[in-house]
C-alpha cells in the first residue's frame, strides 16, 4: 500500500488563519481531528479569484479528502483517490487539469504509516500480520504543509444555485519517502516549504512544469517517527493520545536496511 491514508489535523481556525495567512475563513471546518481518515471534511488552505472583483482571496475552508473529478459520473470515485502521485500529478487525468488550475495546502500536525516488524511476519499467508503504527511529524514540532490538489464536482441532478449540489474534495500528493519515514512505508505526503507557499497557491501560476519546480524533497532530518497506540487503527477512536509515543522492544524498531520497507 504505497499511500498516505490517515493523518492528524488539531489546530483551530484561528490558529491556522494566521499561521497560513488567510483572508476568509469559511463554516464547516471540522474541529481537531487526530485521525483523519479518507472521505472526511478537512481543513485545507487555497486562493480562488473573487468574480465581481477579480482580487485573489485567500481561504481556510473544509474539503472532503477523496478527489473527484469535475467529470466524474459518481462521487464515490473519491474513495480511491486520497493520494495522487508526485510523478504523475501533472499527466494523470484525474490530477492534471486541478494541479494546474486548483492546488491547495492541507495542514497536518503529522501522519501515520504502519509497519511490520520482521519477527511477526508469518511464513504462511493465512497467518495474521500484526502492524505497529507510527506517527511521523517534523522534528521541529511545527506543522506540515502537506500540497494537495482539489476540484469542484456538481450533483447534475440538483440546480445550481443550490450549495449542496457542489462537492469540494483534495487529494494528498505523495513523493518517495525520506529516510526517517522509508524506514516505515515507501511513500510519504509531498510537503510545501515555507517558502513555495504563496507561487503554489497562486491561481496565476498554470504552468504545470512551474509547480513542480516548487516542489522539492523534504530533508530526512526534518522529520521524526515514532511508534503510537493500535488503537489508531480503528478510525471510531479520536484523541489527543493517538500522537502519543508508546514504548517498543528494540527489536520490533524500523531497521535501517532498505528492505524492511512494506
Amino acid at each position: 500500500m504505497s499511500m498516505c491514508g490517515r493523518y492528524a489535523s488539531s489546530a483551530n481556525a484561528n490558529l491556522l488563519r494566521m499561521e497560513f495567512d488567510v483572508d476568509d475563513v469559511f463554516d464547516g471546518l471540522p474541529g481537531p481531528d487526530y485521525n483523519v481518515a479518507p472521505t472526511v471534511a478537512v481543513p485545507a488552505v487555497f486562493e480562488r479569484r473573487v468574480r465581481d472583483s477579480g482580487e485573489v482571496r485567500r481561504r481556510l475552508a473544509p474539503l472532503v479528502w477523496g478527489l473527484v473529478p469535475s467529470w466524474a459520473k459518481d462521487p464515490s470515485v473519491g474513495s480511491r483517490l486520497i493520494n495522487a502521485r508526485l510523478e504523475t500529478v501533472a499527466a494523470k487525468p484525474a490530477f492534471r487539469k486541478a494541479f494546474s488550475l486548483r492546488r491547495c495546502i492541507l495542514p497536518a500536525d503529522g501522519f501515520y504509516e504502519w509497519y511490520t516488524p520482521e519477527a511477526t511476519r508469518p511464513a504462511g499467508r493465512s497467518s495474521k500480520i500484526r502492524k505497529q503504527p507510527f506517527f511521523i511529524h517534523r522534528a521541529d514540532g511545527q506543522r506540515l504543509a502537506m500540497a494537495g490538489v482539489y476540484e469542484i464536482w456538481r450533483d447534475p441532478t440538483k440546480d445550481r444555485e443550490d450549495d449542496s449540489a457542489w462537492l469540494r474534495t483534495c487529494s494528498v500528493i505523495t513523493t518517495d519517502a525520506t529516510d526517517a519515514a522509508g524506514h516505515i512505508h515507501d511513500r510519504m505526503p509531498m510537503v510545501i516549504t515555507r517558502e513555495a507557499i504563496d507561487p503554489w497557491l497562486d491561481p496565476n501560476l498554470t504552468d504545470p512544469k512551474a509547480a513542480l519546480e516548487l516542489l522539492g524533497v523534504t530533508e530526512a532530518g526534518q522529520l521524526e517517527a515514532y511508534p503510537v497506540s493500535t488503537a489508531v487503527n480503528s478510525v471510531d477512536n479520536n484523541d489527543p493520545s493517538l500522537i502519543e509515543p508508546i514504548e517498543e522492544a528494540a527489536d520490533e524498531a524500523p531497521a535501517e536496511n532498505q528492505d524492511t520497507l512494506l
